[in-house]
């Protein structure tokens, strides 16, 4: 039989910060009719946008993260602004962290990164013929190179483990699935 949803009892907000939030549920399983605490991270929506240049090139970011502690080789991305929409944001996030701006942007598609523990989407865009516009945007708590690679070039980089992000992962997954069949 297939799963049922779980009966809701409670839902509180536990803790705020700039870019989740920590909520608790309290829900009845409909197979046990036991009931147990869930932490749920709320989030804004993400999104990557997938930059292709003229000459065939990923507009990539090489960049620190604190969670891994290590240099990263992913797509621009980020948060969806209160009231912004996805596309926008990809917009924004493209020219702010790579200074390229480009001629069209299409949605791909969007993913749960992770629907157990968060409630957020990210969405993924590809941006045909981007073209540098003018100088990154960076804020003070971000330390970007741009980094360009063939598009051929990508599936290697994700073999041979320079390309480790999960989101982007998911991004090329759907890019080679969907866009360059």
């Amino acid at each position: 039989m297939p799963p049922k949803p779980w009966q809701l009892i409670d839902s509180r907000k536990d803790k705020s910060y700039r870019v989740f939030s920590l909520r608790t549920d309290r829900a009845v399983s409909p197979r046990t009719g036991k009931a147990h605490n869930f932490f749920i991270l709320e989030s804004s929506s993400w999104i990557n946008i997938i930059p292709i240049t003229r000459q065939n090139e990923v507009v990539l970011v090489r960049q620190y993260r604190h969670g891994t502690r290590d240099v990263t080789l992913e797509l621009p991305g980020g948060i969806v602004d209160h009231e912004e929409k996805p596309e926008d944001a990809a917009v924004r996030e493209l020219y702010e962290e790579t200074g390229y701006r480009a001629s069209e942007v299409i949605l791909l598609g969007a993913v749960h990164p992770n629907p157990a523990i968060q409630s957020n989407q990210c969405y993924t865009f590809v941006a045909k013929d981007v073209f540098l516009a003018g100088r990154q945007e960076q804020d003070d708590k971000e330390d970007i190179e741009v980094v360009l690679k063939p598009v051929g070039e990508i599936p290697r980089l994700i073999r041979e483990g320079f390309i480790t992000h999960a989101l982007v992962l998911a991004a090329f997954y759907r890019f080679y699935m969907e866009w360059l069949r």
